[in-house]
């Protein structure tokens, strides 16, 4: 409730810069247009993943993974890190903080094993690993906008160096800081029973199919909204109750369109000037990792969104963009309030009896950050 109380108010803040004439009504119309479709798909795709998630999909795939670590803590980890990776990048950091949360947690107790090492996977992999392709990450579909929509194949051959370096770095770090847990056996233990197969199979085809499609270079919205429709569907046939308006993100739509308002207000009022001086310019190493330096910092600082929105104008050029865009996506581990994916992440690990206080997030983010951030774009400009 608390990000729809937030989300009102900048609706409000907005509403009152239209009125006074800060923010003109044709840049409005302008924003509506870009916005309204990258709205629409995160609210299908949240749609899909909750009903996947109530059919046991995702519980079915933790327990088949289970069985593939044979035994050993720190491959069924491997697969930890490889299951969020695949679900960041294929279906948004979201998805991944909400819903592959509680099912890592829940595959770690099935196991006996130590939850910690598993739920944080996910929450720094929720951000880290969500540079490669439009639909893993909000910010992306902003700068694909800005880009001139160059498709996920075109904008993964922008981001995958720094990509790379965002799953690879995050996932060493936590290796080393949980070596002892991820170094023992576990027993596996026998799969609990599926309550509706027919809703489980559907689901799993209809994420398989929803996946390549999300990459097909159709607008991202279309796929995702019949993916939900057709899930839906079977929902309504099958299990009913589960239909619900609480299945649309409804808090995180108010709180990005308001979010998005402000922004574009600010700017209108000279927030760009700014920035400008703070990011400097040029493509060479040093101004690139100044540039995602000052995103990263002003992510941590407010939150991941507003931080994209503020630099995005004042980029200038495809790789200071991408530059903007690391330190949007790999900078948010230090703060609980640096993206919003980690705030609710932390309420599946409260509902879940899982005890991490800020503090040692914290410390481990001030590690893992820096040292990501600045890897990964070296990567780019090595890679360019």
């Amino acid at each position: 409730m608390r990000t729809a109380i937030v989300g009102g108010v900048l609706l409000i803040v907005g509403a009152i810069a239209v009125a006074l004439g800060i923010l003109p009504l044709d840049v409005l119309g302008d924003l509506g247009e870009r916005v309204g479709p990258i709205l629409l798909f995160v609210i299908a795709i949240t749609v899909v993943t909750e009903l996947a998630s109530e059919a046991g999909l995702f519980q079915w795939v933790a327990e088949r993974t289970a069985a593939w670590g044979h035994g050993r803590a720190w491959l069924l980890w491997l697969f930890v890190v490889a299951l969020a990776t695949a679900s960041t990048v294929f279906l948004s950091l979201d998805t991944t903080a909400v819903l592959l949360t509680p099912v890592v947690i829940i595959l770690a107790r099935h196991v006996g094993l130590n939850p910690l090492p598993f739920a944080l996977t996910t929450v720094w992999l929720a951000n880290t690993a969500s540079l490669l392709l439009p639909v893993s990450n909000l910010t992306n579909l902003l700068a694909e906008h800005e880009l001139g929509t160059p498709g996920p194949a075109a904008f993964a051959a922008l981001t995958a160096p720094a990509a790379a370096v965002g799953v690879i770095v995050p996932s060493v770090v936590l290796f080393l800081v949980f070596r002892r847990d991820l170094a023992v056996r576990y027993r596996v233990e026998t799969s609990e029973p599926i309550d509706d197969r027919v809703l489980l199979v559907a689901s799993g085809v209809t994420i398989a199919v929803l996946i390549p499609s999300l990459v097909s270079g159709l607008p991202v919205w279309v796929p995702a909204s019949v993916a939900a429709l057709v899930l839906g569907a079977f929902f309504v046939v099958r299990r009913r109750s589960v239909v619900r308006f609480s299945l649309v993100p409804w808090q995180l739509v108010l709180f990005a369109g308001g979010l998005f308002l402000v922004m574009e207000a600010a700017h209108s009022a000279g927030l760009g000037a700014v920035l400008a001086a703070a990011s400097g310019t040029g493509d060479d190493p040093l101004s690139l990792l100044r540039l995602a330096g000052v995103s990263a910092t002003a992510s941590n600082l407010v939150n991941n969104l507003p931080a994209y929105l503020a630099l995005e104008p004042v980029a200038g050029s495809p790789e200071r963009l991408i530059a903007v865009l690391i330190g949007a996506n790999l900078g948010p581990l230090v703060t609980p309030w640096a993206s919003l994916a980690t705030l609710l992440w932390h309420q599946r690990l409260v509902q879940n009896g899982v005890e991490l206080s800020w503090s040692r997030y914290v410390l481990l983010g001030l590690v893992a950050a820096p040292v990501t951030v600045a890897l990964a774009t070296l990567a780019l400009a090595v890679g360019w």
